[in-house]
């Protein structure tokens, strides 16, 4: 009976040092707000003209930058940095709905194989161009919002979206 009478006062030691144990190993860099502050190793940035005709190609500029004094290593998959395999933006009209991605939808093999992986030199910058209109069914004239969402595959920070007006 008294073994019984121990147990809840170990469990209560060992909950109390798992919690204070817990975040421990986490680094948190945070700005004078007290907001947290996006990873500034590998960024994104997405450029795209204006005003497009409708019909013409929609080219969407994609440049990775590596803000370090070291090289850096990111994922392919889900970027413009190979071919249209996969759905990794956005788009949405000025009322939210979301234009429908009509490309492929490749299955993965994890862990993705050292070719899929971009080498990024210091202080260093990659772009790319692709045309949205390969992957999307953009069809109607609008105003029209581009959003990256894959950047917990890529590993690449991609803070803005993009405006066009497709006429």
């Amino acid at each position: 009976m008294k073994k019984l009478t121990y147990l809840p006062v170990y469990l209560l030691i060992t909950l109390a040092v798992a919690c204070s144990t817990r975040n421990r190993n986490v680094k948190e860099t945070s700005n004078k707000s007290g907001q947290p502050v996006a990873n500034k190793e590998l960024s994104g940035v997405m450029r795209i003209q204006g005003a497009i005709k409708t019909g013409d190609s929609v080219l969407l500029n994609f440049t990775v930058y590596n803000h370090t004094d070291g090289v850096k290593k990111f994922l392919k998959w889900q970027t413009p940095f190979e071919p249209l395999l996969s759905k990794y933006l956005d788009i949405k009209n000025e009322q939210g709905e979301e234009v429908l991605y009509k490309g492929p939808m490749v299955k993965r093999m994890m862990p993705p194989p050292p070719s899929a992986y971009i080498t990024l030199n210091p202080q260093d910058s990659l772009a790319v161009k692709v045309d949205i209109l390969k992957g999307y069914a953009l069809t109607k004239p609008g105003k029209y919002t581009v959003e990256y969402t894959s950047e917990n595959i890529s590993g690449l920070t991609v803070k803005q979206q993009v405006s066009f007006i497709y006429r």
